[in-house]
């Protein structure tokens, strides 16, 4: 044998290491296996065709991610409170954004050595254009969903931090939670200012079930305890007459008596909070208010809310001759865009508070219902910014756990009821709400938080899981249960009137009453509407009207 021969070097065949090696089907084959490793376990690739040290410290990497990720999987099932309590914090979100960024960045210099590994110049052209395409499309994937992730942390983060407060945690009364949720007229500089929509949300704070109780805007002489600051200037309630309905307290406090809560930094919500809890005979230890302008805002942002209508609701617009005036939404599904949507919920012409605060309900139950993952993806810049004018709490940050664990078990019992006014106490006629019975009220509430909550099988009602740190609205929903997170019917429906409807369920559309028809058996048209109103026909519009309390969401 030649001496030349004798000291050449003999080649091992290993086409995963060497692809010059390997054949035109085994060069594929080695490209696809490359890219699915750092798909799937990132750094495979490099320990097997690279840097062994590089893909040993990525496989590390790799490994105490998906430790992390079992751990949250874990601590969701059976810690899910203080779960949430960690991912809330301000501090841990800072640092997730930076661990995501980091790993976004990792991954894809990971996916640009696995390009270098693969050689894509000893490929097919057909094969060079896939891998190349293939890479392309997971380095966006992967690295950039992490990076969209942080983002979108980060711009929860300043969200979370700018509706929840950093304060004490709220307590819990008699074993309850009692939160006053208020809706306020939009306008600038004016949120929460005239409460319109005003509902308690009692949480039992073992079981999570609730109990939503109802308060019209014009009910009168609000009582207060000797403990409240309001007891100095209302020792008999406020009990001036018409102009002293409970909406308009807020305002009252906020440019008159603001020195009786001199800590508070919405003196009026405090107020409000005082009276809640006199009309009721409960403590109310949080407070919510939403702004309307916000809610609208919030609804484009969705791209708008779909509700099924039983009847016809008035709101204002161009009428069939042109002039300007009350226009009717008929009966049957629509799509609203949020000035619509608003305009829809707060309608109360021809009908009353009663109807009102069903349709506030059932357009919140829609919008939860609809508020889907996707949605918040790909709409989220807009949803954050609505939800930072949407809603002012006193609920801290740091309890956000607490009440998306109660929110969690809420699931499993069916919504209590009670509307402090028509249609469970007397009817529209009886005008409850001028005359108002507080010791009776105070008694039905308490036999009311006394019966054993409904069990249900359904969660369909229940709010979307998600991230606290992945959009403020989703996290407020958690944390504030009721009006916000379900809208769920009673067993027997009642209608705009107070009557009873039996065998109606207000969230089934086919167990629904048929709404009035004209005398010819049709549906009203815009032109007829337009001529009873001119006429100055208000009992026939009031009838007309009669059904537009039901209302389910759409979809």
């Amino acid at each position: 044998m030649p001496a030349s021969a004798a000291s050449s070097p003999v080649l091992t065949r290993d086409p995963v290491r060497d692809p010059r090696q390997a054949t035109g089907p085994e060069r594929r084959r080695r490209a696809g296996i490359l890219l699915l490793l750092t798909l799937l376990v990132p750094g495979g690739a490099q320990a097997v065709a690279g840097s062994r040290r590089w893909g040993r410290i990525a496989l590390r990497v790799t490994l105490a991610v998906w430790a992390a990720v079992l751990l949250a999987l874990v601590l969701a099932l059976t810690a899910r409170a203080a779960l949430v309590s960690v991912l809330a914090n301000p501090v841990v979100l800072v640092l997730l954004g930076v661990v995501l960024v980091t790993l976004a960045i990792g991954w894809g210099l990971l996916w640009v050595d696995t390009f270098r590994l693969i050689r894509v110049h000893l490929l097919g052209p057909r094969a060079r254009a896939a891998t190349a395409a293939a890479t392309v499309v997971a380095l966006v994937v992967t690295s950039g969903g992490l990076g969209y992730t942080a983002w979108m942390t980060q711009s929860g983060r300043g969200a979370l931090g700018s509706i929840f407060g950093s304060g004490p945690a709220i307590e819990a009364a008699d074993g309850r939670y009692n939160i006053l949720v208020m809706g306020g007229d939009a306008g600038e500089d004016r949120v929460g200012l005239r409460p319109d929509s005003m509902h308690v949300a009692s949480v039992d704070a073992e079981t999570g079930a609730v109990t939503l109780f109802s308060l019209p805007r014009n009910l009168q002489n609000a009582p207060f305890t000797p403990d409240s600051p309001l007891w100095q200037a209302y020792p008999n309630g406020f009990d001036c007459g018409d102009d002293c309905i409970l909406n308009a307290l807020y305002m009252d406090v906020e440019e008159k008596h603001k020195d009786l809560y001199p800590d508070a930094e919405h003196p009026g919500a405090e107020a409000m909070m005082d009276a809640a809890g006199g009309v009721l005979g409960l403590e109310i230890t949080g407070y919510a208010m939403m702004d309307m302008a916000g809610f609208a805002q919030l609804v484009d942002a969705m791209g708008g809310v779909d509700v099924v209508s039983g009847g016809y609701v008035t709101h204002r617009g161009a009428r069939p001759d042109g002039t300007w005036g009350d226009i009717w939404w008929e009966p049957g599904t629509h799509h609203f865009g949020g000035d619509d949507a608003l305009a829809f919920a707060r309608s109360r012409k021809f009908a009353t508070d009663y109807a009102r605060i069903r349709r506030q309900q059932c357009m919140q139950a829609a919008m939860l219902q609809q508020f889907t993952p996707a949605t918040v993806l790909t709409r989220f810049e807009g949803i954050v910014s609505a939800g930072t004018q949407i809603v002012t709490t006193n609920v801290p940050q740091s309890q956000l756990g607490t009440f998306v664990d109660l929110a969690d078990r809420s699931r499993g019992y069916r919504m209590a009821r009670l509307t402090i006014g028509a249609p469970d106490f007397g009817t529209a006629n009886d005008r409850f709400t001028t005359r108002p019975d507080y010791d009776l009220v105070h008694r039905r509430v308490a036999e009311l938080l006394d019966e054993e909550p409904t069990k249900t099988g359904s969660a369909s009602t229940a709010a979307p899981a998600a991230s606290p740190g992945a959009t403020p609205l989703l996290a407020l929903t958690a944390a504030i249960p009721a009006p916000l997170l379900v809208a769920e019917a009673s067993p027997a429906a009642t209608g705009t009137g107070g009557t009873t409807r039996p065998g109606v369920d207000p969230d089934d559309p086919s167990t629904w009453p048929s709404a009035p028809t004209g005398p010819n058996g049709e549906p009203y048209s815009a032109m007829e509407l337009m001529r009873i109103q001119d006429a100055g026909d208000e009992a026939q519009l009031v009838r007309i009207a009669s059904t537009n309390d039901l209302c389910a969401p759409g979809g």
